[in-house]
């Protein structure tokens, strides 16, 4: 699921993130008004962002190995357009 209010960006996002992991569950939130003026923030509305993936291809990977499979997936964009990314990730069945 997507935030609506989000625009571009978290459509991007989501299409990544769906194409490489065939999540089972996905939230994708634009956290950039909580940084507004802060470092990092570039007047887009859309340099900060979480997302909560549920993937089958995280099972019996690590924390570290989940999140560089996200970061991969979304590798160009944390280069040029992404401040920050906060990252829930899990398998199915994990809480």
């Amino acid at each position: 699921m997507t935030d609506p209010a989000s625009g571009g960006l978290a459509d991007i996002i989501t299409a990544r993130l769906t194409a490489a992991l065939a999540p089972t569950q996905l939230e994708v939130i634009n956290d950039s008004h909580h940084h507004s003026g802060h470092l990092g923030d570039d007047g887009t509305g859309e340099s900060h962002w979480t997302v909560a993936v549920e993937s089958a291809a995280f099972a019996g990977l690590s924390r570290v190995q989940r999140q560089r499979l996200i970061n991969n997936a979304l590798a160009d964009l944390l280069a040029e357009r992404i401040h920050a990314l906060a990252i829930r990730a899990r398998a199915p069945g994990e809480a």
